[in-house]
Formats: structure tokens, sequence, C-alpha cells
């Protein structure tokens, strides 16, 4: 009898694995190590910095909107300066051109030929400061790049290197000299974060540490993370951690909804479902986990959907946001058990 229960308990202990199949330890201590030197600097927003984490693990872009002076652009700058990959930041301005993004050809007299010159755009993180100040036409150079990591110039295409993130900023209370971004390129942003402004407390420390640096700049001290290995490493990492069928399912349905909601003009599209599916594996990751939970799908519904939804002219004039809407859709579709 012994023996019988036995055999059962070591059954029973080969078919248990307490640990999680990916080891994601070392995703873990860079994304804290990462943490900690953005802290040095960024008071609060804790949000925020794990929303551009999940961003770069998921390989998406980013679009930044605030008032002036809540450290948006500044925020860009120190993510750049811990990771080991090439930074390049593009002012847009209403009278910038798509040559002066994305290069352009020039005679050599040398070889009487023509030759790309590459522009900004190829690196591997790009500030965009202020997307919405340069005309459509500019902004639409933006639209094979951020999908495809491609440009195609003079019938040539270039392939630009890996990783490639985009972290766009934008003012929302500004619309003199401002041209509203189209749907058709919000939809490329994964994430849309909203930055507020900071709590008392808050912005008591920001006065201190600003008086306590004096002559120092803000970035001397952030330390080097990550390579651009290890962040192409930790991304096809993520792509591995699982997600349950009824979790696909309910993914699905928040986004239907959103098509079938009387208060939204334009609901989500396909690429919206993909891009919860591709965030929420982030958030996992950011947590030790190697497996989705409709918690990690409701944190970054709000953030992959606001932006790619238009609400209905007649709730707009009520004030309602689209970020209420969807926080009223998530509480509405059962949460898988």
């Amino acid at each position: 009898m012994d023996d019988i229960n036995t055999t059962e308990n070591e059954i029973t202990n080969e078919n248990v694995n307490f640990e999680t199949r990916i080891n994601l330890s070392p995703l873990l201590d860079h994304v804290n190590s990462i943490k900690k030197e953005l802290e040095t600097v960024i008071v609060g927003q804790h949000k925020m910095i794990d929303q551009l984490l999940v961003a770069i693990l998921s390989n998406g872009h980013v679009l930044l909107e605030g008032v002036p002076g809540v450290a948006k652009t500044i925020t860009a700058k120190l993510l750049s300066k811990t990771l080991n990959i090439g930074f390049s930041r593009i002012q847009f301005t209403p009278d910038l051109m798509p040559s002066d993004i994305l290069g352009t050809s020039i005679f050599n007299l040398k070889t009487s030929e023509f030759e790309f010159k590459k522009g900004p755009i190829f690196s591997n993180l790009i500030l965009i400061d202020e997307i919405n100040r340069a005309p459509a036409k500019t902004q639409a150079a933006l639209f094979e790049v951020m999908e495809e990591r491609q440009i195609t110039i003079d019938g040539s295409a270039y392939q630009l290197e890996t990783p490639f993130l985009v972290i766009a900023t934008q003012n929302p209370i500004e619309q003199e000299g401002t041209y509203r971004l189209p749907e058709a390129q919000l939809d490329r942003f994964l994430f849309k974060i909203t930055i507020d402004y900071p709590k008392l407390d808050e912005e008591i420390l920001i006065i201190q540490r600003e008086h306590l640096l004096q002559d120092h700049g803000k970035l001397e001290a952030i330390k080097t993370i990550l390579s651009a290995a290890e962040i192409k490493e930790y991304q096809a990492l993520v792509k591995q951690i699982r997600v349950e069928q009824n979790l696909l399912e309910y993914i699905a349905r928040i986004v239907v909804n959103t098509r079938e909601n009387a208060f939204l003009y334009l609901g989500a599209s396909p690429r919206a479902s993909i891009a919860i599916l591709n965030a929420a594996k982030g958030f996992a990751a950011i947590r030790g986990r190697d497996f989705v939970t409709p918690e990690d799908i409701k944190e970054a519904t709000i953030p992959v959907l606001q932006h790619r939804v238009i609400v209905a002219p007649e709730r707009e004039m009520e004030g309602i946001t689209s970020s209420e809407i969807i926080k009223q859709i998530i509480e509405t579709v059962e949460i898988p058990r």
C-alpha cells in the first residue's frame, strides 16, 4: 500500500511544475534596473514608465500626450540613455518636409550617380517632438516606416535596423499651428499615454531635486542597461508568453464591443486586438509571469484603444472621453474564469 502511495506521489510531483517555463529573471533584473535609473529623475509616473517598457518589449510605438512641461521629452531622452542603441530626435515644424526625415538622393559628381543620404529616421529609438506640428504630407512619410520598418524611395526599399521604436509627443491643448494626426497614423501607435500634472508631494520633490542639481545635468548619471541584442532577445521571449483560449476570446469581445457601442462613432480594428494581445504579454513579462491574466488585458486595453476609437459627436459635446467609454466596456464584458 505504501509503495502504491509513493508511486502516486512521484507521478503527481512529476506532472506539477511550480516554476515558470520561460526564464524571465534576466528580463526582470534589467526592467527593474531601468526603472531605478528613470526614477532618479522622473518623479511619480510609474504607470507611464511601465507602459514605455512594455512598448519596447512588444516592439510597439508610443504617443505621449500632455501639456508642456510634464517631462514628455526628458522621459524619452532618459529612456534612450538606458539603452545602448542609436537615438535620434526630430523636432516637427510646419515647414518640415518628408525628405528632412527620411533622407534624399544627392547627385555625386565624382561617380556621376545619385546616392541616397539617410535621414534621422535611420536609428533605433526616434523621438518625434510635437508630431502634430508638421503638415499631413510629412506625417504621411511615417506610415510605411512605422508599420513595416522600411522606407521606399525612388523605387528602392531600405530596411531599418532593429530594434526600431518611435516615441512621439503632442500637446492636446494648443490647436493653433497644429495638424490633427490621421486615424491611419494613430493606428500605428501601440500606446497613447496621457501624462497628467504631478500631485502636490510630487511637485515639491521635483523642485527639491532641481534645486540640488545646480549645474549638473539630468542625464549625466544615467547608466546604460540594455543592448540592442538583449532587447531583440527579450522581444522574442515575450512573444512566447502563454495566452489561454478564453483570454483570446475576452480580447475579441472587448474590441467587438467598441464597434457596437452607441457612444462610439468608430470602433477598433483587428489591429487593435493584436495590439492588446502583444501588450498584455508585455505586462505579464514585467510582472514576472510567463502567462497572461485578465488583469494584464485590462491594463493594456485603455492605452491601446483610446486613440483608435472615435467618440460619437453628441457624446463628445457632453464631455465624455474615449477612455471613459472603454472603461465602461471593460466593466460590462464578462471576465473569463
